[in-house]
């Protein structure tokens, strides 16, 4: 596209330089800069240009642009817009996605930007419109007040002067319900100064609640809701199928053709492709400024008198195409030559930089180079069975780090967390092992997972897609030809095919490949001459026969890890060393002669910039829905998510999610897999993680902005939200949970033994001369556990008094040294929860009213902090209190509720009815313990709510 400075409006010049929001409304049909104070800040009668500028994972800079257009804007302004918009993304060298914006018809992507809500206000700018003022508070739907306005699928909020109304449809997802209570908060705190009532009213709900009868009379008194029928022009857009239409001198012409193929699309053209609810505008890299701009007006001719639909128009350059759009096509490459794209931005670079324009943000910045990190502890304990049948075989240290690609495995590695023992159980599948013996060894992990009550990480792992955190866990880690499984053996006989499982006597060859001493790993592969890769460093033998092969790009480092190896190869054995280049007969002999070989490293799969999906799992049938610019919040403990990092997969379960669901959270990942909604060609034998909510390892954490407390406990339910917004603060529950201590096979122990912890090193014949040493890394990671004043891994430390409810099972004990279970203990007091921030459609801090602080100073002059550093780890209960079974205290109900003016302190404020007498459980809840522990979650914290204890 040929760009000169006439064509481009000098206010776009350095616009997208940086990760971030920039705002322009069309004022005289010309874009004007607004403040950032008023981001979010739209009016009905004006139109405004939107540029989101993020920086991907390579480091390159990526821009998506917005026109928005209010209900009462004109033609020419909006028309405007639409043209200034297309000089955007010239100026910015062509390559943004454009996305047409109308108000109420706003995509998910656009309204991201701007959470929880934007609210537009009456008036404009261009539009002669003024500003509405500040005037008596007025009862209002955010849609037309009318009763028609309300359907079962959507989420409306109705504001009274008194109270703020919810009313979720009965369809609505439970995080569309979430979302809308961030409006409602919103609303309360810009439009009531932050006090008025809330009231959640459910589809459906019947009028003997106050609450629902209330909402139904601003409507004239209840009536059912008719259920939605589809009109006439809803069935002519569902149905519609795709039309390609070429647009030239401003005339779009349709394209007669029996499918849609990507090469009907000419880079020297623009065309439309009109969905119904969507029309695309595609535009050929070769077209000219003006061309793009007729395109985009002849689309919006196209979409004018479309009242009722209001379909999407989404723009899209050649070669920077969305997901999407290359969906309506029956086929489309997967190859894309950026380099025209990146040409041009040169050029318009260079243009502007001839007129003194800063134009680094113009330029594709060189990607981040970076080791991929395991983002895990690694000085946990390792425990590895291999599957036979429908049973599994404990590992001896000695062979735990030994595979064979016709086995599968499973592995149990438990390792310090943050503020606990964190555990992640997993499956490794042999290339060539049987599918039983596959499903066998997913179904006995999970079995696992389900024993430890859902607080353990799970983990499927295929041969050759092995993440950096698996060789870090095992840190050496060899994979041998072959099998040792029953169910192999029988396979290869029934069909005839030769056992090629490894021999000490016989030849075989070696991969030796990792970053370093504790990440480092062999690999057998073909003992032929074209399995050489001058990348790497190999071992061969044959028998007492030892080579060691180093290819002509390796490093010293490489070279280092061939000798590390041969201690658990070939330990008692002299070595010949071989160069790429000088290799003796004998060793090329062995190879069966030379033949060629590749040079280039073997290229595992690059992890990308994450993506969030909501899904829905339901008869096989797997529905997800992507969460833009998401974030910790969005993840609702009701529901099942799934992060797309390409490279890995994450399936997060939430504490609410039904056992079947559970279940099937590994079969969601592989469907997931197999979907590919991305259309990023994801490999089916990608890693998949099982991540449940509270126990979500450090390696998924690292994708968000984490907050440990907002994960523990009762997690980030609906309900909880709904109480917060109620309360008007954060509940005291916010502590961070307490959870059982992870088994070692089978034994309740903090940590694991003497011999269990020598299980993770490695024998070494004295008669070699080798040093299996650490490197300075993980001597210095290793040093905060072995020192004096840290835990021990050894030695188990002193147990702490047991304050668990009755809930938890009597052998759940915790260990630690005194030091750290105080200091556990008052951090809960000493942190206040944080204030929550809503940014939408400014940015707003709101502070909810603080509990008063538990480290107040008692009558006597001491602090409770005082108090909790005098506890002794053998400190009897009270005389005053009384103990139930289990050494638990008994406190009256009056000092248990909430709203006690003598409330307790050393407590778990998440369980507080457990603290009740037997008789004031029965009388207060109206059921026994048991019978109340028996009921699902959500009626257990509903029936605590009704009393104060939640």
């Amino acid at each position: 596209m040929a760009v000169s400075m006439r064509d481009l409006d000098p206010v776009f010049q350095g616009a997208g330089q940086k990760a971030g929001l920039e705002i322009w409304r069309i004022e005289n049909f010309n874009p004007v800069p607004i403040p950032k104070s008023s981001y979010g800040k739209f009016f009905t009668g004006d139109s405004y240009v939107i540029l989101k500028t993020t920086t991907s994972k390579s480091g390159a800079l990526r821009h998506d642009i917005h026109y928005w257009l209010g209900k009462d804007t004109s033609q020419d302004e909006a028309g405007a817009a639409a043209i200034k918009t297309v000089e955007l993304d010239a100026a910015l060298g062509g390559r943004a996605v454009q996305y047409r914006e109308v108000q109420s018809h706003e995509t998910e992507k656009f309204l991201s930007y701007f959470r929880p809500c934007i609210i537009p206000q009456e008036g404009g700018v261009a539009s002669g419109f003024k500003h509405a003022e500040a005037e008596e508070h007025k009862t209002r739907l955010f849609v037309p007040f009318a009763r028609s306005s309300l359907n079962h699928d959507d989420i409306f909020v109705l504001d009274t002067e008194s109270k703020i109304f919810q009313f979720s449809g009965s369809n609505s997802s439970i995080q569309e319900r979430a979302k809308a209570l961030e409006v409602v908060q919103y609303i309360k705190d810009t439009y009531h100064e932050g006090k008025c009532e809330i009231a959640a009213i459910e589809d459906g709900k019947l009028m003997a609640d106050p609450e629902t009868g209330e909402f139904w009379g601003f409507f004239g008194g209840f009536a059912p809701l008719p259920r939605k029928t589809a009109t006439g022009d809803d069935k002519s857009a569902a149905s519609h199928p795709p039309k390609l239409l070429c647009v030239e001198k401003g005339q779009a012409e349709p394209i007669e053709t029996d499918s849609l193929k990507r090469e009907l699309l000419d880079t020297n053209k623009c065309y439309i492709l009109d969905c119904g609810l969507e029309v695309f505008v595609w535009m050929g890299r070769n077209t000219s400024l003006d061309e793009r701009k007729s395109a985009s007006g002849a689309a919006d001719e196209l979409v004018t008198g479309t009242a009722k639909l209001k379909p999407q128009i989404i723009r899209v350059i050649e070669g920077f195409e969305t997901v999407m759009f290359r969906s309506k096509f029956e086929s489309w490459p997967q190859t894309i030559d950026v380099t025209v794209s990146e040409d041009g931005r040169g050029k318009v670079a260079a243009l502007l930089k001839r007129q003194g324009v800063n134009v680094k943000g113009l330029l594709k910045a060189d990607p981040i180079k970076e080791e991929p990190q395991p983002y895990i502890d690694c000085t946990g304990h390792l425990q590895v069975w291999r599957v036979n049948d429908q049973k599994k075989v404990l590992l001896p240290a000695s062979d735990q780090s030994k595979f064979y690609s016709g086995d599968c495995y499973i592995f149990q590695y438990t390792y310090p967390g943050e503020d606990k023992e964190d555990c992640l159980i997993g499956t490794w599948v042999g290339k060539i092992s049987v599918e039983e013996e596959r499903a066998s060894a997913n179904s006995l992990a999970s079995k696992l997972v389900e024993s430890m009550k859902f607080q353990a990480s799970q983990a499927r792992i295929y041969e050759g897609k092995e993440p950096i955190q698996f060789y870090s866990i095992f840190q050496t880690f060899i994979v041998l030809k072959g099998g040792l499984s029953d169910a192999y053996k029988t396979y290869i006989a029934e069909k005839e095919i030769p056992d090629e499982t490894y021999s000490d006597d016989g030849v075989a060859l070696f991969r030796i490949q990792g970053s370093g001493p504790d990440n480092m790993q062999a690999i057998q592969v073909e003992p032929v001459a074209s399995s050489l890769n001058s990348c790497y460093c190999y071992i061969l033998h044959n028998g007492p026969a030892v080579f060691t092969w180093s290819g002509s790009s390796t490093t010293a480092d490489g070279q280092e890890l061939v000798e590390r190896m041969l201690d658990l190869i070939k330990p008692n054995l002299q070595s010949k060393p071989q160069r790429e280049g000088t290799e003796s007969e004998q060793f090329w002999a062995l190879l069966g002669g030379k033949l060629e070989y590749p040079s280039q490293k073997i290229v595992r799969e690059a992890e990308s910039d994450p993506h969030l999906f909501s899904c829905n799992f339901s008869e096989g049938n797997l529905k997800v829905t992507e969460i833009y610019n998401f974030s910790q919040d969005d993840l609702m403990t009701e529901d099942i998510f799934i992060l797309d990092c390409h490279s890995e997969i994450f399936v997060w379960v939430g504490q609410q999610v039904d056992l079947k669901s559970r279940t099937q959270a590994l079969t969601i990942g592989e469907k997931f897999l197999e979907l590919d909604f991305l259309l990023e060609k994801l490999s089916r034998v990608a890693p998949i993680y099982v991540v449940n909510e509270g126990s979500e390892p450090p390696f998924f954490t690292r994708f968000f902005k984490w907050e440990s407390a907002k994960s523990a406990m009762l997690g980030n339910s609906f309900q909880r939200k709904l109480t917060i917004l109620k309360n008007g603060s954060t509940p005291l529950s916010d502590k961070p949970k307490r959870r059982n201590p992870v088994s070692y096979g089978g034994r309740s122990s903090s940590v694991p033994d003497k011999s269990q912890r020598s299980s993770r090193s490695i024998s070494v014949s004295p008669d070699r001369v080798r040093v299996r040493g650490r490197s300075p890394a993980f001597n210095a990671l290793a040093a905060t556990f072995e020192n004096a004043n840290a835990r021990n891994l050894s030695t188990p430390p002193p147990l702490v008094r047991k304050l668990y409810p009755k809930s938890v099972t009597p052998d759940s004990a915790i260990f630690a040294p005194k030091s750290t279970a105080i200091a556990s203990l008052t951090s809960n007091f000493e942190q206040p929860p944080p204030a929550r921030e809503t940014i939408i459609p400014r940015s707003l801090k709101v502070s909810p009213v603080t509990p008063k602080s538990n480290l107040e100073t008692n009558d006597k002059g001491n602090s409770v902090s005082s108090k909790m550093e005098s506890l002794t780890i053998q400190e009897d209960v009270k005389e005053d209190e009384d103990e139930d079974e289990e050494g638990l205290p008994i406190y009256p109900y009056e000092r248990l509720k909430i709203n006690s003016t003598d409330p307790v302190t050393d407590i778990d404020v998440t369980r507080r009815e457990t603290y009740l007498s037997s008789v004031e459980f029965k009388e207060k809840l109206g059921m026994t313990r048991d019978a109340f522990y028996k009921l699902p979650k959500w009626k257990q914290n509903k029936i605590k709510m009704a009393i104060q204890l939640f």
